[in-house]
């Protein structure tokens, strides 16, 4: 087993023990309070976070850590190889006792992920990707719908994207949906589920570095709303916007977002 495997086959067992005791906490009530504006947190998002960090880390301490939830570390810059976390994604939906946020974890290396996990324990759905080495979803392959256009497409988004669109340009057949989850959501449209994801809103990298390989690895593409892709591990974590899709309706979004007037000030 090459060490890339190993890591792979770690991250998988640690995220499932970490969606266990995520669980341990949901249904009960949890305590929780705002670290900032709009942004829960929960004992669970810590607890969680400590036993994926002593796992993960005591198994390969040479790597990097880089976690919502734990203090930056700025010597993650020197590692070549990072675990990037987020202990629950979708923490409100989390608090309010909704079935719609994971576990979320992916080793990156040199940029770029190379292992990821995305669990919902509620749900009993585990998303897994190595790279090279397909997606699954609770150990079947997976893979992105052939959706070409929004015609009759099931989307993840709001409906604020096509309010802003001229009279020819909106669609009239779709369906709009959304889960508090944007890892949850991105492997919804990995699995083939709905057939692309739309977020104009600000991500980091622990919110998205598993989900964006499982993605791929199903055959998808993920970028910004610019057409540009993700590199991780870097100073700053954060990214503008995320669009997930197949490759022909991925292109057809990018084009439709050049039709739109962009909000005064907007970063997408």
């Amino acid at each position: 087993m090459s060490q890339l495997e190993q890591d792979h086959a770690l991250l998988l067992e640690t995220v499932r023990e970490g969606g266990a005791l995520a669980l341990s906490y949901f249904h009960d009530g949890v305590k929780h309070w705002k670290k900032g504006p709009d942004n829960p947190v929960s004992e669970a998002d810590h607890a969680v976070d400590d036993l994926l960090r002593e796992k993960l880390c005591a198994a390969q301490p040479t790597y990097g850590w880089l976690s919502e939830e734990t203090e930056d570390d700025p010597t993650r810059l020197d590692c070549d190889s990072v675990w990037v976390v987020d202990p629950i994604d979708g923490t409100r939906a989390f608090i309010e006792q909704r079935e719609e946020f994971t576990v979320c974890a992916a080793l990156v290396r040199n940029g770029r992920p190379v292992a990821g996990a995305v669990y919902n324990p509620a749900t009993e759905e585990f998303y897994d990707a190595l790279l090279g080495g397909g997606a699954r979803l609770n150990g079947k392959p997976i893979h992105v719908s052939a959706a070409t256009d929004f015609e009759g497409a099931r989307l993840l988004t709001g409906r604020y994207i096509f309010q802003q669109a001229r009279a020819g340009e909106k669609p009239r057949n779709v369906t709009l949906h959304m889960v508090n989850s944007i890892a949850y959501r991105m492997c919804f449209v990995a699995e083939g589920r709905y057939d692309a994801c739309i977020s104009l809103s600000g991500k980091c990298d622990w919110d998205i570095a598993a989900a964006e390989l499982i993605l791929a690895e199903a055959g998808g593409i993920n970028t910004n709303s610019h057409g540009q892709d993700f590199k991780y591990n870097q100073t700053d974590t954060r990214h503008k916007s995320v669009i997930s899709a197949g490759p022909a309706l991925h292109a057809h979004i990018l084009s439709f977002l050049d039709t739109i007037e962009r909000p005064y000030g907007s970063q997408w």
